[in-house]
């Protein structure tokens, strides 16, 4: 299959790209579609707060065009799915937000699903999408960790914030299944799995599984 899944980053941060990268690599199939990943140069230093989220659309259109002429689908690697709909009203190919896919993976896994979130701020701003999505009755719990995307790189310790959050939200919040709330977190998701002992979506694999479904049995929509 010569299609490729453009997998786009919108924050500048390499260290999370290439966690990123890590995590897919499962995903990388001898039959199945390239998958590459890319850093928005243009884009902020994290997507944290809805100004961040907004000054991510630009250049993230400009990239997705840049990438359409080899490009079989395209995710956007950020929890807060910025430019999602826009994003589909350029392109035909098949462009999949991690956030949406990321719950709704989960909710084929579980009855309550719990949210580990980067930082308390993030949280109003991924519950109004949940709403959108019309999935709130689902949703247990979302907590933070208090860690921002560029302190994400230690990986010890935000593991450890991590581990601490997810058994808050098995055991005071009822979730039975846990989603990660940031590309950032992509290649802890099996320690934090063997952890919590609990299942675990990273968002970016349920994102790029979607994808390659879609072009794999020809739901690509183009």
């Amino acid at each position: 299959m010569s299609a490729t899944i453009h997998v786009v980053n919108p924050n500048s941060l390499e260290a999370v790209t290439r966690g990123i990268d890590e995590a897919l690599q499962p995903l990388r199939l001898a039959e199945g579609p390239r998958i590459e990943c890319h850093t928005l140069k243009e884009g902020p230093p994290g997507i944290q707060t809805q100004q961040d989220v907004e000054a991510a659309i630009p250049p993230l259109m400009r990239k997705v065009a840049s990438l359409e002429p080899d490009a079989g689908a395209f995710v956007v690697a950020c929890y807060s799915d910025p430019g999602l709909h826009a994003l589909r009203e350029i392109t035909k190919k098949p462009v999949i937000g991690i956030s949406e896919a990321g719950i709704l993976t989960a909710l084929t896994m579980g009855q309550r699903v719990g949210v580990i979130a980067i930082l308390s701020a993030s949280i109003p701003r991924h519950l109004r999408y949940y709403g959108a999505m019309g999935v709130m009755d689902r949703i247990a719990g979302e907590l933070p960790v208090g860690l921002g995307v560029a302190e994400l790189a230690d990986r010890e310790r935000a593991f450890l914030r991590m581990a601490e959050v997810g058994r808050m939200l098995r055991d005071a919040h009822g979730a039975d299944v846990l989603v990660m709330g940031c590309a950032g977190m992509a290649s802890l998701r099996q320690q934090l799995q063997d952890d919590v002992r609990l299942p675990v979506v990273e968002p970016c694999q349920a994102g790029v599984a979607m994808a390659m479904g879609r072009l794999m049995l020809g739901w690509s929509g183009a």
